[in-house]
């Protein structure tokens, strides 16, 4: 376990660009009004200037805005979570058709009170979204659902574009990092959604700045590969409050560079690494040519019906 007990100073070149322009705003205010909660804002995500002004893809964080675990990264509050809101996947679904999204990540507090884990609320929130918006493609980032297959197979049932399933961290740091959550837990999941849905495409992130090697990085991507994960992202980890872990080292970009090299020779399909890099970030280039062309096949078939005039910004 680290020894820091300082912290230690942001690199000048570690810079967030701040975009409030109408199309930042309108959003912020849609959310309000529509009682939803993003990740953007909980997790205090360093693009959500860029993303939200450029209107491209949003993160929903569903099930509410209070999680049942305290992981030591992460800025959503903890604690004793309120009862389902069984309207929330229309109030997403409705967004996303006013928000003109082209792609739409779904992710989600953990709720480890809930025997599925909220999956089936998860499902309809995609199923919802598609029927409203068939031209959006979807991805779901859930937590593990401590390790039940069962609650997946729901989750699966609803045929996202994406799964996202994050380790955040080396092996060896995952205790201390991560609540309640397993490293091997966490590959196993990516793994059985392969088994479920094979043409799925399947994604993880990592978070660097918490004390791992350059060794640990690697074996992660090693890892990652041995369970058929396809994308992966590669961010620095930033300390939302001083109750949080604190950062042991900046990488620079050039750093970011070369292990994004190495995780594309190792066998990715795709990789975003970078210092502000999350696991949304740039999510909608990330989709599979298949999920692309039924998005865009989806949108011709939608456009020649009269009935239903929306316009979807594309």
């Amino acid at each position: 376990m680290s020894k820091q007990t300082e912290h230690i100073r942001k690199p000048d070149w570690l810079k967030i660009k701040l975009n409030t322009n109408k199309s930042y705003t309108g959003l912020k205010k849609l959310m309000r009004e529509k009682g939803l909660n993003t990740v953007c804002e909980e997790a205090k995500c360093p693009n959500i200037h860029e993303c939200w002004s450029e209107r491209q893809t949003a993160t929903f964080m569903i099930l509410g805005d209070t999680c049942t675990r305290g992981c030591r990264f992460c800025a959503v509050k903890t604690g004793l979570p309120n009862e389902l809101d069984w309207g929330e996947p229309e109030r997403v679904a409705d967004s996303v058709v006013i928000m003109g999204l082209k792609h739409v990540v779904v992710t989600a507090v953990a709720r480890d009170d809930l025997k599925d884990g909220g999956a089936a609320v998860f499902a309809e929130t995609v199923r919802a979204i598609r029927r409203k918006n068939p031209g959006c493609t979807i991805e779901i980032l859930p937590s593990d659902m401590k390790g039940d297959y069962e609650s997946l197979h729901t989750l699966m049932d609803s045929e996202p574009d994406i799964f996202n399933h994050n380790i955040e961290t080396v092996r060896r740091l995952t205790k201390r990092v991560r609540a309640r959550a397993t490293y091997d837990r966490s590959l196993q999941l990516l793994q059985r959604v392969k088994e479920i849905s094979p043409h799925t495409p399947t994604k993880s992130s990592m978070m660097l700045g918490l004390g791992e090697t350059k060794e640990e990085i690697l074996e992660a991507m090693d890892d990652l590969l041995a369970h058929q994960v396809d994308i992966m992202t590669i961010g620095q980890y930033l300390q939302p409050t001083r109750k949080h872990l604190f950062v042991e080292k900046y990488y620079h970009p050039d750093e970011f560079a070369e292990l994004k090299k190495i995780a594309l020779q190792k066998g990715f399909r795709h990789c975003e690494s970078g210092p502000l890099v999350r696991s949304s970030y740039h999510a909608d280039e990330q989709v599979s040519k298949t999920a692309a062309q039924r998005r865009i096949d989806y949108m011709k078939g939608y456009e020649t019906q009269e009935s239903k005039q929306v316009d979807f910004n594309f």
